[in-house]
């Protein structure tokens, strides 16, 4: 199931402008859905989405990283500028390796971190190389743009361990209460994804790309 089969209102039931979708989407219909990495491996599927309430922006997407681990079911808070939104095959693309994810910061349902707490958000943002201090959300489309930030291996910025603890869970948030683009980027890493939807990359501020 996708967001698209997850749209109870019918916003995402229109083609080319009509509707919100998807530039906007609402977070509800995102629940649940798949996240892939470069290689096409399934890393399981989003369980929350976590919203900075003081800024109203995104912070973090939780995933269930699922029992492939040989872990049992772990959560995992993933910064929202790591994701990539695949419009074509209407999914999530995270760039870390399957076998990479087994030393991700995880946690159990029954045991949530301090999310406001510098050192935890300066531990996440390092593992997934995103960069704290740059508003921005998932690229998104098939021939749309990954911001570098996103990238495992990617830099973090220098203000990442000086992130002050009542800012920490807007670190890697969009701009404003949206999916919004990040500068700079980098191709989409699944080579040849190229689907027949318009090339969104542009889009910035109140949209997503």
């Amino acid at each position: 199931m996708s967001y698209a089969d997850r749209d109870k209102y019918g916003m995402y039931a229109g083609s080319g402008s009509a509707g919100p979708g998807p530039a906007l989407m609402g977070a509800d219909t995102l629940l649940g859905e798949d996240v892939v990495n470069a290689s096409e491996e399934d890393l399981g599927d989003i369980k929350e989405i976590m919203l900075d309430m003081q800024t109203g922006q995104v912070a973090y997407a939780v995933l269930a990283f699922g029992g492939f681990l040989g872990l049992g079911e772990k959560l995992f808070a993933v910064p929202w500028q790591a994701l990539h939104l695949d419009t074509a095959n209407k999914r999530f693309v995270l760039n870390v390796d399957k076998e990479r994810l087994k030393t991700a910061p995880g946690f159990d349902k029954h045991a949530w971190p301090d999310m406001s707490d510098a050192q935890w958000a300066g531990q996440i943002h390092t593992f997934y190389g995103t960069d704290p201090d740059r508003a921005g959300g998932p690229s998104m489309g098939p021939g749309a743009n990954v911001a570098t930030g996103g990238m495992v291996g990617g830099g973090v910025g220098a203000g990442a361990a000086s992130m002050g603890a009542g800012h920490a869970g807007a670190a890697g948030t969009g701009a404003g209460a949206d999916l919004g683009g990040g500068a700079g980027a980098s191709t989409d890493p699944r080579a040849g994804n190229l689907g027949d939807d318009t090339d969104l990359s542009r889009i910035r501020g109140s949209n997503i790309g």
